[in-house]
């Protein structure tokens, strides 16, 4: 696995970059071939956080913890991610072995000025066709509360959206 240490607002060095390296070897049994890993560290007041996004065959498993030291937050995140493809195993499975959902997963930020309206940032990401199955379970991986597609069936731009009564809610638009 290719793995991309990046430090916000510190230096990181070698022996972190091997505990993570070390760390992540771990995960490399769940992706055949060739995976993406991006880890972010960084660090406000007294909290560490550490934010590792992987990304496989068009999916991606991303975590966020912050903790008192690098190394906790680093097993939590790991924890987390290995807990994700263990919960979608059988359809992680089965879409990294296919490969039939190859698409680049990088993402462009475009941070705006602060003197516009209320739109702070805006985010651009590449899409492709799916069902609403396949969105809630990218959805669920990303660990958002909503997701944007484009339905393979009807070609529309929805909307999958976690229900505060635990259930999900699809957002579709009307056809003119």
């Amino acid at each position: 696995m290719k793995i991309n240490v990046i430090g916000r607002q510190m230096n990181v060095y070698d022996d972190m970059k091997a505990l993570i390296e070390k760390k992540l070897a771990k995960l490399d049994k769940f992706f055949p071939g060739q995976g993406d890993a991006t880890v972010t560290l960084g660090h406000k007041r007294n909290e560490k956080s550490i934010e590792i996004t992987i990304s496989h065959s068009g999916t991606l498993f991303r975590s966020e913890v912050r903790a008192e030291s690098f190394r906790d937050a680093l097993d939590g995140a790991c924890a987390n991610i290995e807990r994700q493809i263990r919960k979608n195993k059988t359809r992680l499975a089965k879409r990294l072995r296919d490969n039939t959902f190859a698409m680049p997963a990088v993402e462009e930020f475009d941070d705006l000025e602060a003197d516009e309206e209320d739109i702070l940032r805006t985010k651009t990401y590449p899409t492709k066709p799916m069902s609403p199955e396949e969105a809630i379970l990218q959805m669920n991986l990303l660990g958002h509360q909503f997701f944007v597609f484009n339905d393979d069936q009807t070609g529309a731009t929805c909307v999958v959206y976690t229900r505060h009564d635990g259930g999900y809610g699809l957002l579709v638009p009307e056809k003119e």
